[in-house]
C-alpha cells in the first residue's frame, strides 16, 4: 500500500469497508481498495458476546501495510446501523439463543424493494421498515416490475396506508418507468442500500441508476415468485456521480429484535389506543373499557393491523431477551475460560 510511509509505519488512517467475506475485509481509501484483517481483540469481544465485527459501510481506523493485508483497529461511530438476529441457521421459532448482526452501515436511504406480483407481502415490508427506523435510517418501498401489472395504483396505496414514515416509488428497472422519481435520493455523497427478496429487481435496477451493466440480472421464477439469487454478497461500490450503492443478497425471512421504536413509529396510532384503555395492564380482549377493541369495532383500526402490531411487537421482545441471554453466556463462558488459562498459568 503506497501510503508515503515505511513499512513499519503505524500511522493510522480512516477508510470505508466496501466489501466483507468473514475474517477478510477491504477497505476503500483514497479510491483505491485494500486488503484488511481485524486485530485480535475484536475475536475476543465477539467472544463475550460484545462487540461487532466491521460491516460494509463502515468507516475504520486502519494501519497500513505494505507487506501484507491492513490492521483494522477501531470501528468509528455509526451514523446508522442496519441490524438483524442472527440465528445461526435455525428457524426463529426453534432458536434458543441469538445475537444481533451488523447487515450494512452509514446509510443514509435503505431501497427496500418488492416486486408487484405474489412476492408483495406486507408483513415482510414492515419488518424492514421497522428495522430501518430502528437503526436512523430512511426506508424507501420501490415497488418494482411495474410493467407487468396493469395499475400500481393499489399497490401503492398498501404502502402508504402502513405509515407515514414510509415513501413509496413504483418503477420497472427494465424498461426505466418511474426511474425520475428516484432523482432527490441519488445526489453526491449520498449512500443507498438495496434490499429485498431474490429476484425482485435489485441489480436491475442499480445497472438503470449507473447507466451501465454493473451487475448480473436474473428473474422471478413464474413457477413460485420466488427469486433466483445473482447478489452473493454485500459490496459497495461508488456511481459517477457521486451516489455510493450497497447492494445486497436477497433475503426471504428477517427476524427482528429490539425494534420496538421503529414499530411505534410505524404504529404510533395503535400506541396511542393502548394508553387509552381503563386498565394499564389491559391484555385488550375481553377487558372492559378496551380502547384497542373498541377501536377494532367502530373500523377505526382493523383486527389484521392489530394482529400484526402485537404479534411483531411480541417477536421483537421476545428476541431482545434471547439476546441478552445469548450475551451473558458467551460473557460467562469466555470469563470462566480465561480463568481457567490463569489458574493454569500460575500452578
Amino acid at each position: 500500500m503506497n501510503t508515503n510511509n515505511t513499512e513499519n509505519t503505524t500511522a493510522s488512517l480512516t477508510g470505508r469497508i466496501c466489501s466483507a467475506q468473514k475474517d477478510s475485509f477491504r477497505i476503500l481509501y483514497n479510491g483505491q481498495e485494500y486488503p484488511a484483517v481485524v486485530r485480535g481483540r475484536f475475536y475476543n469481544e465477539n467472544q463475550k458476546g460484545r462487540g461487532q465485527f466491521p460491516v460494509v459501510g463502515d468507516y475504520v481506523e486502519f494501519t497500513p501495510n505494505d507487506k501484507g493485508p491492513c490492521r483494522i483497529n477501531e470501528i468509528c461511530p455509526r451514523r446508522t446501523v442496519f441490524m438483524r438476529p442472527d440465528q445461526s441457521g435455525h428457524a426463529m421459532g426453534y432458536v434458543k439463543n441469538l445475537v444481533e448482526q451488523a447487515m450494512v452501515a452509514n446509510v443514509d436511504y435503505i431501497f427496500f424493494l418488492m416486486s408487484m406480483n405474489d412476492n408483495f407481502n406486507t408483513n415482510r415490508m414492515i419488518r424492514y421498515i421497522s428495522t430501518v427506523l430502528q437503526g436512523g435510517g430512511t426506508p424507501v418501498v420501490i415497488l418494482t416490475k411495474a410493467d407487468l401489472v396493469a395499475d400500481p395504483a393499489p399497490y401503492i396505496a398498501k404502502v402508504q396506508e402502513l405509515s407515514d414514515q414510509v415513501q413509496v416509488c413504483a418503477i420497472s428497472g427494465l424498461w426505466g418507468i418511474g426511474l425520475e422519481q428516484l432523482a432527490p435520493y441519488l445526489t453526491s455523497g449520498t449512500t443507498i442500500a438495496l434490499m429485498g427478496s431474490s429476484g425482485v429487481g435489485k441489480s436491475t435496477l442499480l445497472n438503470a441508476i449507473a447507466g451501465k451493466d454493473l451487475m448480473k440480472t436474473g428473474s422471478i421464477r413464474e413457477s413460485d415468485s420466488k427469486g433466483r439469487h445473482t447478489t452473493t454478497s454485500r459490496e459497495l461500490m461508488t456511481l459517477e456521480n457521486g451516489v455510493t450503492i450497497i447492494d445486497t443478497p436477497g433475503m426471504r425471512e428477517l427476524g427482528i429484535c429490539d425494534v420496538e421504536d421503529g414499530l411505534h413509529q410505524i404504529y404510533r396510532h395503535i400506541e396511542e389506543l393502548t394508553e387509552q384503555c381503563r386498565f394499564s395492564n389491559c391484555g385488550h380482549t375481553v377487558e372492559p373499557g378496551c380502547a384497542v377493541r373498541a377501536a377494532i369495532a367502530d373500523g377505526t383500526i382493523s383486527e389484521d393491523d392489530w394482529n400484526t402490531y402485537r404479534d411483531l411487537t411480541q417477536e421483537s421482545r421476545r428476541n431482545h431477551k434471547l439476546m441478552i441471554r445469548q450475551q451473558r453466556a458467551m460473557n460467562d463462558a469466555f470469563n470462566k475460560k480465561r480463568n481457567l488459562a490463569d489458574s493454569s498459568r500460575y500452578r
